[in-house]
């Protein structure tokens, strides 16, 4: 029998058993490490997200549900919203030390910097720079009080207590000009980024031009940021940001056409870096002639279904809103299947973030309806809920 097997074996070429077995040895070898690899590389994958999500599905198992928010919509006055609020243990301390809705940015921003802080590595950066918009978000609320000449208190109420000028709030909030406030920040990109603009703002002394400017900065800084394509969870944050941004665009080209702005009122404020909107897609948006020819020009888009559906209601009210609640919830779904796609990677962060800004937004909205002069009933409080 065994001199069988030898023969067998080598006929096959092998010198003797022993070269047959160490050749089988090697195969088995290779074999194994080959399910090794394709069992354990989808798990190394999500190692990096095990932290994160662990803390993100928490944050997210205490975000508002729908029947609070409806409950909220009933409350009589801002206090009652402020105590309901005391109740959430994730607001409560923001109510108790800020007004309503400074408290809901200072909750955000702390939002956005766990983000950041628990974030991969390799979705760090795009989560960093995210944290840039409270500073240019506390740049532009002081330029718009000291034209609206508020005073030191009324513009301290609009500075989210966030970001990198966080210490500096107070050289802000004393700014009596332009100028000024390119002082307080001075040593930051926001100094350069503003005294590069200055010239065109002195020229024709409109605050959209300073806005524009941070504006462009943050975006283009995010999209480049987020452009790492290692994997299918840097992909679909890219894609989340970069369609957050296209449809920021779109929002301000509306709007603009709505209002029968030209080319070259239009072009200096818009974002100039798009995503899906390429540059000449950008320039043919703008050069629309009228709203009609606008609205065409988007429907052959990648955006094109988001506003179809709604242009017979904007015929009917020419009310931009129903486009800005289009892309509003176009952008919440984007959010949705990137968590339910990726719920062991990106997912949890990208859409607890957009649950978030969701949940700010509604609050905001219920807040600014319960103030003292405000008698918005329920029903149309509800209706304006995202």
């Amino acid at each position: 029998m065994e001199e069988s097997i030898t023969s067998i074996i080598t006929s096959f070429g092998f010198s003797s058993p022993e070269a047959f077995i160490g050749l089988l040895v090697v195969v088995l070898a290779v074999i194994g490490a080959i399910v090794v690899v394709v069992t354990y590389k989808p798990l190394m994958d999500y190692y990096p997200y095990t932290y994160p999500n662990s803390r993100i599905r928490a944050k997210i198992g205490k975000l508002l549900n729908e029947k609070q928010l409806m409950e909220l919509t009933e409350v009589d006055n801002i206090e009652e919203v402020k105590n309901y609020l005391r109740g959430q243990k994730d607001y409560a301390e923001y109510v108790d030390k800020y007004p309503v809705e400074q408290a809901l940015d200072a909750n955000l921003a702390d939002t956005y910097d766990l983000l950041a802080r628990v974030a991969p590595k390799t979705l760090k950066p795009a989560f960093n720079v995210m944290l840039d918009q409270w500073d240019i978000q506390n740049i532009k609320s002081v330029l718009i009080a000291k034209e609206a000449k508020l005073n030191a208190d009324e513009t301290r109420e609009l500075l989210v207590p966030a970001g990198s000028l966080k210490d500096e709030q107070e050289k802000l909030v004393d700014a009596e000009t332009v100028q000024d406030v390119i002082s307080a920040v001075d040593g930051t990109v926001y100094a350069k980024i503003l005294e590069e603009a200055l010239p065109e703002y002195n020229e024709n002394q409109t605050l959209l031009t300073l806005e524009s400017a941070l504006d462009n900065y943050y975006y283009v800084a995010l999209l480049a940021k987020s452009a790492n394509q290692e994997d299918d969870n840097t992909r679909l944050l890219h894609e989340y940001v970069g369609t957050s941004i296209d449809l920021a665009t779109l929002k301000i080209i509306l709007r603009a056409k709505n209002d029968n702005l030209a080319y070259d009122q239009i072009n200096p404020y818009v974002i100039k870096k798009g995503y899906q909107l390429r540059d000449w897609k950008l320039k043919e948006l703008m050069e629309s002639e009228d709203m009609n020819s606008l609205l065409s020009s988007i429907e052959n888009s990648e955006y094109g279904s988001i506003i179809t559906d709604h242009i017979p209601e904007y015929n009917e009210t020419k009310s931009i809103t129903v486009f800005d609640e289009a892309l509003d919830s176009y952008e919440k779904e984007l959010g949705d299947k990137i968590f339910k796609k990726k719920p062991f990677g990106v997912g949890p962060l990208v859409g607890y973030m957009c649950k978030k800004e969701v949940e700010i937004k509604n609050l905001k909205i219920i807040a600014r309806s319960k103030k003292p002069g405000t008698t918005l009933p329920s029903s149309e409080i509800k209706e304006m809920l995202l």
